[in-house]
């Protein structure tokens, strides 16, 4: 059941960065969110899950994003690679 939410977070946020990357307004309070969960989240890589390192990656580009616009490749690849684990964690 936690890894299908922890899917949700990952799913959610590869969403904010599609949304960043064509054009959506950011809104702080959101990015802040996803940022620091992906954030927390990145903490699994301290039990050995090399994985953990796209959300910490993806957590350091939301916060980038914030204040500079991330390149266009960093933003595709950090969102697909959220989209694709948070949709094997529902499998």
């Amino acid at each position: 059941m936690i890894v299908k939410v922890l899917g949700i977070v990952d799913v959610c946020a590869a969403l904010l960065l599609l949304g960043s990357l064509f054009g959506l307004p950011p809104i702080l309070r959101i990015n802040l969110f996803f940022g620091g969960l992906l954030l927390m989240k990145s903490l699994f890589i301290l039990t050995g899950n090399i994985f953990s390192a796209v959300d910490l990656v993806s957590a350091i580009v939301i916060f980038v994003g914030i204040f500079f616009t991330p390149w266009t490749f960093l933003i595709w690849a950090c969102s697909l690679l959220l989209m694709s684990k948070g949709v094997a964690s529902f499998f």
